[in-house]
């Protein structure tokens, strides 16, 4: 299942993702920020089910199930840019200044700003097509909602 994906995202011209697709795009996504500091913890893997289930409308189950499945396909991807193209492609720029938001969530939730996590946030801005006022923005929104919380 995950290799299909991974073909198909690969393709010079990929298609437009399916919803089940961009949903495990964007998992695989917010996996890899919580793996950027090769600190895997408790509170992000929360995080991600949080955000999951709030994006997608899931039971905690779903949002578990597709956290491990995103698992096992960022480990299997070489990189990033090819989820965060087919994100750019299927998704408008108003949306993805919210995926983005997600994305520093999950990277600012154990509390800690890492280096790796810095770089691979600014990376994935950029290929998502945002400048790094944008991504500025996303970061000071996700802390402040952290801080509500």
């Amino acid at each position: 299942m995950f290799e299909a994906m991974l073909r198909r995202l690969a393709a010079p011209a990929p298609d437009p993702l399916t919803e089940m697709d961009a949903r495990l795009a964007l998992a695989a996504l917010l996996v890899g920020v919580a793996r950027a500091d090769d600190d895997y913890a408790g509170v992000e893997i929360a995080r991600i089910e949080a955000v999951l289930a709030h994006r997608y409308g899931l039971s905690a189950p779903e949002a578990t199930a597709l956290r491990r499945q995103a698992e096992i396909l960022e480990s299997e991807a070489a990189d990033l840019v090819r989820f965060t193209r087919a994100l750019k492609e299927a998704v408008p720029l108003g949306e993805r200044e919210a995926l983005l938001q997600a994305m520093w969530s999950v990277a600012l939730a154990d509390s800690q700003r890492h280096d790796a996590e810095d770089s691979q946030m600014r990376l994935i801005a950029r290929l998502l097509g945002l400048n790094d006022r944008a991504s500025a923005e996303a970061r000071q929104r996700a802390s402040r909602a952290a801080d509500g919380e």
